[in-house]
């Protein structure tokens, strides 16, 4: 009896810690993206929505400017290469393949989560390195309303 108890301990502690180990920080060196360009200013806003879907970023470019082979940066940290963003275009991009600087990544949420999911505020697009950044429209989801309303109300 005692050791069956002690067996099924074991395997009790060694899932639980699969289970809380599954999302620690997402670090992958070789992944790591130049830094963000702080000298560059944003000098326009494009009437392109950027959604948060969970796991995804969703775009929707309602404009007539098509866009091809750009970084596209998120949070003034984050920065994923898009080959291209036509107009009229709908896309889904993995928040698990933007990177910063060191080789970092966001966390997208999920069940198993170790951290909160990584807001989506600020989406811009840079066409080239020395280009100015344009701004994206980033719609705030049901809950982040709900939670600004509450903080509001308080």
């Amino acid at each position: 009896m005692h050791a069956r108890f002690v067996l099924l301990t074991t395997a009790i502690v060694a899932l639980s810690g699969l289970l809380t180990g599954c999302e620690t920080v997402r670090y992958e060196p070789l992944k790591a993206t130049r830094a963000y360009p702080f000298t560059q200013p944003q000098t326009r806003v494009a009437e392109v929505q950027v959604f948060n879907d969970g796991e995804k970023m969703v775009i929707v470019n309602a404009t007539l400017e098509s866009w091809r082979n750009v970084d596209l940066w998120l949070n003034q940290r984050y920065m994923h290469h898009v080959t291209a963003l036509d107009a009229g275009q709908t896309i889904a991009v993995n928040l698990s393949d933007f990177w910063d600087v060191r080789g970092e990544g966001p966390f997208s949420g999920g069940l198993l989560r170790y951290y909160p999911p990584t807001p989506i505020r600020l989406v811009q697009v840079q066409t080239a390195l020395d280009a100015p950044l344009i701004g994206f429209m980033s719609i705030p989801t049901e809950r982040e309303l709900d939670a600004a309303q509450l903080r509001k109300e308080q």
